[in-house]
């Protein structure tokens, strides 16, 4: 995904940044203390960055992905660690702008970083890819689904890339019967959100699915969608793909109650976050909202429970997918450092080099898939899932 803006440091540990949003409001809140993450008392360490937003209009992404982030490393470090090194975890803020995101990598540089996990959103992680090529430094991002993310074989990611998200949803739209005509609005100035749409587009016509409307804004016109909105009710859509982030996306919502036009609602990834997110927006709106997305909070597995319930213990609220993609990333970073036999003494290139080959021959149980497994071109491979939005919450969707 996605925009970005400021660089700040935080060095998170067993205190991590605290908070996310509230639930119904728009403040951004963390911890700005810088705290060490972890190690020491002589012990071999391992320094991971992150990247992402913790400030700014994006701030529900990147919080989540950094307290998800930091459960996992305490689970490691209480373990032993991964090949006998203690990690300390970094985690910068580069409020959804590239360039400071740019000034955020170049921040855990000079700390020492051997490892990135980040950035959190694509259009940091793209302008950042380029620098962590030069350094050779192994790059997992949990949640940068643009294709220009990882365009490099030291970047690998977590989540679907856009096209397969757009793929993913045509496809789960026809199979479970959800509606046989479809419209989609969606922002043209957006990489996130015209890349999906292409490939959703595509694939709905591959496989019978009818679009009756396809209607853009950009950035510069996204409080207004009457026009959108109108020409959707116009065509008989029974179904409104929304492939946008969830601010735009609450605004929708709102206009179209207003209008008595009343489908149903179906995005992706750049959705999670409008049961928390929006300040002021009326969350019975959102409910039988659809989303694509890995990750569903009510899931009964052993992994689920014990995440969403130490992440309610030490964050007050329900996770997200942006925290359960870091949590497995930080744990796909683990078996991949396992699978190449990493050591403390490895210089960073050296650590890149054994974990990229390592990549293509691990496989990861984890929040967002069973048996996840990567091809060298850093895209993973595991079963898309559904969540729909039922009394406030998500819940899992067969």
């Amino acid at each position: 995904m996605k925009k970005f803006r400021k660089a700040m440091g935080l060095v998170l540990a067993s205190a991590m940044l605290v908070a996310s949003l509230a639930a119904c409001g728009g403040e951004d809140k963390k911890d700005d203390q810088n705290v060490d993450s972890g190690s020491t008392n002589g012990e071999a360490v391992l320094k991971i960055g992150g990247i992402g937003p913790l400030t700014g209009g994006n701030a529900v992404y990147g919080q989540a992905a950094m307290n998800g982030a930091q459960i996992a490393i305490d689970e490691i470090n209480a373990a032993g660690g991964i090949n006998g090194m203690m990690i300390e975890f970094n985690a910068q803020d580069d409020e959804a702008d590239p360039d400071k995101g740019v000034n955020a990598y170049n921040n855990l540089k000079d700390w020492g970083m051997q490892i990135l996990m980040g950035c959190v959103t694509s259009g940091s992680c793209t302008a950042v890819s380029d620098y962590a090529h030069e350094d050779n430094l192994f790059l997992l991002t949990p949640s940068a689904s643009s294709l220009t993310s990882i365009t490099y074989d030291n970047a690998f990611r977590v989540c679907f890339s856009d096209p397969n998200q757009g793929v993913g949803a045509a496809d789960y739209i026809s199979q479970h019967q959800l509606a046989s005509k479809v419209a989609i609005i969606y922002d043209n100035s957006d990489v996130y959100s015209s890349g999906i749409t292409e490939k959703f587009t595509a694939e709905a016509q591959s496989i019978g699915l009818e679009i009756v409307a396809s209607e853009a804004f950009n950035a510069d016109n996204k409080t207004d969608f009457s026009v959108q909105l109108q020409a959707a009710k116009d065509s008989g859509a029974e179904l409104v793909f929304l492939p946008i982030y969830y601010n735009e996306a609450s605004l929708i919502l709102s206009q179209a109650d207003a209008m008595e036009f009343k489908p149903m609602f179906f995005g992706c990834d750049g959705l999670d976050g409008i049961l928390g997110g929006v300040e002021n927006f009326d969350l019975a709106l959102a409910e039988g909202v659809m989303l694509l997305t890995p990750f569903a909070a009510d899931a009964t597995d052993d992994l689920t429970v014990s995440f969403v319930t130490k992440y309610q213990e030490k964050y007050g609220e329900i996770p997200n997918q942006f925290a359960a993609d870091s949590y497995d990333a930080i744990y796909i970073i683990k078996a991949a450092m396992e699978k190449a036999g990493v050591t403390a003494d490895m210089s960073v290139s050296e650590m890149c080099d054994a974990m990229k080959a390592a990549m293509t021959q691990i496989s990861v149980d984890g929040l967002t898939g069973s048996a996840i497994t990567w091809s060298a071109d850093g895209e993973p491979t595991k079963a898309p899932r559904a969540v729909v939005i039922e009394n406030g919450a998500y819940k899992a969707m067969e």
